[in-house]
């Protein structure tokens, strides 16, 4: 089994993944559209550095092997289980948490493929 089939096989719960928000011209902020993703979700406190460089407190670590966007929002579950305006407004929704920071690893011998660690 190859590196990249060993994490997808891990990465198993389901999770919701929207792309950084962009100004709508109004004020406002609107999200991108959902996608649902498969990524190895773990609970826990860790001090992390965020894009700006402040030590921060993340609630959870998510490994993934698909980029994803720091100021995007991740919520762990299913797409089908969301209302339409949740599905277009991720803010409202309990447990779904912004990326605050990213890290990609290359996988060993490839210079080409990376798993990326995501901090919320």
């Amino acid at each position: 089994m190859g590196i990249i089939k060993f994490i997808e096989s891990v990465c198993v719960q389901p999770a919701v993944y929207w792309p950084a928000p962009e100004i709508d011209g109004f004020g406002g902020i609107d999200y991108g559209s959902p996608e649902q993703r498969y990524v190895r979700w773990e609970d826990k406190a860790e001090v992390v550095v965020d894009s700006e460089g402040r030590e921060i407190v993340s609630r959870a670590e998510v490994m993934t092997p698909e980029d994803m966007d720091i100021q995007g929002k991740l919520w762990l579950g299913e797409l089908t289980s969301l209302s339409e305006s949740q599905k277009s407004d991720p803010k409202g929704i309990e447990g779904a948490y912004e990326i605050k920071t990213k890290m990609r690893s290359p996988l060993f011998r490839s210079i080409d493929e990376f798993v990326m660690m995501v901090y919320l």
